[in-house]
């Protein structure tokens, strides 16, 4: 449904289309043949605004189209409640490091043919009501098969639904199947073939991240499609069609994006077999010019091979903290500009960047503000910065907002925070290097995965983290980073906020800040070990070898 390819473009809400662009990217530098489908949002998902309060509100984007990408001619249709909608391929290549390029198409409604109605379909970005998201997923489903049979694109091995927005396609596949074979039904001859040709990664355990749609409005938009007779296939509830459950039963590979999220989407989806796959960051876009810089210096061939980073634990430190500081002062500049906050270099900054939801527990380090307080007077100055948009219909992510610029005048004069609106791929590569500690305190188990904490780690930036998704791998207790609270506390069933905001203030007063600021060197080891160990590891060079040897030719 997104893909967030520039930062001018803003065809993308936030990780699931960011991790979409870094694997095309990925794609086009291991010249694995690729082709990319997903929707043109002409406005977006949406401009923030934030009050002095926190309050949020939401504006369409404006960007030229024609700016970045060309369009198409060839042009096909869908069916959407018995009328006949025009769909227009505009065309993205994305190149890599050899000069291959991975074409990337994205999906217009908006042709004079079209009704009024149905040219706004490719409007908005998550948008609307249920009725115009069903019929955003036909669009990209259904008219994203079409348009690649249109463009010649006959022979596609795999099919890869990135989450179950785009699980329509198995419609199409099966059709398809039915006029080869002249059959009248859905036999499990067919199924057996679309399965064969369908790979389904799943990226969230929360179930609002699940698209349901009532059948009764299904069959208005859709049509009474065969595969809706296998209902106990692919509902979940009643006469509800389960997005996530119609590419589960349509798909020979089905993945979770960290052995965590694997292990949580095998029991929530008992009755499929469900691998692992954890997610990884695209090198070459999210390392920092100043890292950019001392990896083209040291280690020549980190583009071409993002393993090689493992010898970061051998670059001089200095190095590595002077490229560090070039980021550090950069941001803070640029943040200093926006807020004036007059936030300052030679001051521990910790970075907080993520959707705002109520289960990524924003409001975690604000928990006991005095002590809070206490911690920046004892073990060291302390400044906070943080970012992210709530969904437009998420009153609670809204009111996580507010909490925070709340917490904001409550610290006032003994930390400075700073909320950053707008949070944005431009923004993210300023603030993820320009901090000296990432934070990240989800409620288990509902971080699938979390890519923010890979792009800091590839910048010498460790994380401070809820042991949940990718960090149950990445973290080496005071070598890569620290754990809020330790592995035995990560497998309790229900946790306790104040608990884990007991156990972020012992490590952060007694650990990390101390660490900070009187043993540099050792700080600069972590920094070192963050790059060599999780840079060289999580990014997706090596995610996507993984697919090619699992999924796509397995």
């Amino acid at each position: 449904m997104e893909i967030g390819l520039d930062a001018r473009m803003p065809t993308y809400s936030g990780g699931l289309g960011i991790l979409a662009a870094d694997t095309i990217r990925t794609s086009a530098d291991m010249e694995v043949p690729t082709v990319a489908v997903t929707l043109l949002p002409r406005k977006g998902y949406f401009r923030q605004k934030l009050t002095s309060r926190g309050r949020q509100t939401e504006q369409p984007e404006r960007w030229n189209v024609r700016d970045f990408m060309e369009p198409l001619e060839s042009t096909v249709t869908v069916t959407l409640e018995g009328r006949t909608v025009r769909v227009r391929p505009w065309k993205y290549d994305v190149t890599g490091v050899t000069g291959y390029k991975v074409p990337v198409f994205f999906l217009d409604t908006d042709l004079r043919a079209n009704s009024r109605y149905d040219r706004r379909l490719s409007h908005y970005l998550y948008g609307g009501d249920r009725r115009y998201r069903l019929c955003q997923e036909v669009i990209l489903g259904i008219g994203g098969v079409r348009m690649l049979r249109s463009l010649g694109y006959r022979n596609i091995q795999r099919f890869h639904m990135n989450e179950g927005h785009a699980s329509f396609l198995t419609l199409e596949l099966l059709t398809e199947e039915l006029k080869k074979r002249a059959r009248k039904s859905v036999s499990t001859a067919h199924i057996k073939t679309v399965r064969k040709k369908c790979v389904f990664t799943t990226h969230t355990p929360v179930p609002a991240g699940h698209d349901k749609f009532p059948m009764p409005l299904v069959r208005k938009v859709v049509g009474n499609h065969k595969i809706f007779k296998l209902a106990h296939e692919i509902c979940v509830e009643r006469d509800v069609l389960n997005m996530t459950y119609l590419a589960l039963y349509l798909s020979h590979y089905i993945n979770g994006v960290s052995r965590k999220h694997g292990m949580v989407s095998g029991q929530m989806f008992g009755t499929y077999t469900i691998d692992s796959i954890t997610n990884g960051v695209h090198v070459a876009t999210w390392a920092s010019p100043p890292f950019a810089a001392l990896f083209d210096k040291h280690l020549p061939r980190w583009r071409e091979d993002n393993f090689s980073l493992r010898y970061a634990l051998n670059l001089p430190k200095k190095e590595i903290w002077n490229a560090h500081m070039d980021a550090k002062r950069r941001f803070i500049a640029y943040a200093n500009k926006k807020t004036r906050a007059k936030l300052s270099p030679d001051v521990f900054t910790i970075g907080f960047a993520r959707r705002a939801t109520a289960y990524k527990r924003a409001g975690l380090l604000f928990q006991n503000i005095d002590r809070l307080k206490r911690i920046a007077a004892k073990a060291g100055p302390l400044q906070l910065v943080f970012s992210g948009k709530a969904h437009p219909k998420d009153e609670d992510g809204k009111k996580v907002i507010k909490d925070v610029f709340r917490a904001k005048q409550l610290l006032k004069p003994d930390v400075t925070l700073v909320y950053l609106p707008n949070y944005d791929i431009e923004l993210a590569k300023m603030l993820i290097p320009g901090v000296d500690m990432w934070l990240n305190t989800p409620e288990p188990p509902h971080e699938a995965s979390g890519t923010s904490g890979m792009k800091a780690a590839l910048n010498g930036v460790p994380s401070l983290s809820i042991l949940d998704g990718w960090w149950i791998e990445g973290c080496v207790e005071g070598l890569t980073g620290w754990a809020v609270a330790g592995r035995a506390a990560a497998e309790q069933a229900a946790r306790n906020d104040a608990e884990d905001a007991g156990a972020l203030y012992d490590k952060l007063e007694k650990v990390i800040i101390p660490t900070f600021y009187n043993r540099r060197r050792a700080f600069q080891n972590v920094m070192a070990s963050a790059i060599a160990l999780n840079g060289s590891f999580f990014n997706t060079q090596r995610m996507l070898q993984e697919y090619i040897l699992k999924a796509y030719f397995a």
